[in-house]
């Protein structure tokens, strides 16, 4: 009688594995790799998007926090009002990104009227920006 429940014992716990459906291994006949994303046969490693190339920057230019003033007179009360005299008001307008320009004039070293290349930029202004005939070398 132990060795009938034995068998019965040893039968029930068997008879779910070999209810299971068998998963074919590498090597073994009927495997196939899946072709699901990130399983399966092994693909090529993706190319590295390639280097950003360098681009010059325009010149001349107005770098990011030089100021464009409407009018010379703008520039000239806006020096005053740096020293501390109550000058007005000014239409002056700080620049947020280096802006491409062309030089129109130069009064010294200090006023240049210029001209961006993009009118919603500016336009056509004065500035104190230190700007040298040649780009600086970095």
């Amino acid at each position: 009688m132990r060795r009938i429940a034995a068998l019965l014992l040893i039968g029930t716990m068997l008879a779910p594995a070999a209810g299971r459906a068998q998963t074919p291994l590498p090597g073994n006949p009927g495997f196939k790799p899946s072709t699901g994303p990130g399983q399966g046969a092994a693909q090529k490693p993706a190319q590295p998007p390639p280097p950003p190339t360098a681009r010059p920057l325009a010149w001349p230019r107005l770098d990011r926090g030089a100021v464009l003033c409407k009018t010379e007179s703008d520039l000239n009360r806006l020096a005053e009002r740096r020293q501390g005299s109550d000058a007005g008001n000014v239409d002056c307008q700080v620049m947020r990104v280096a802006t491409p320009i062309s030089i129109l004039q130069r009064k010294g070293s200090a006023v240049t009227q210029v001209k961006t290349s993009d009118p919603a930029a500016g336009g056509v202004g004065w500035t104190d920006a230190w700007l040298p005939d040649k780009a600086p070398v970095h």
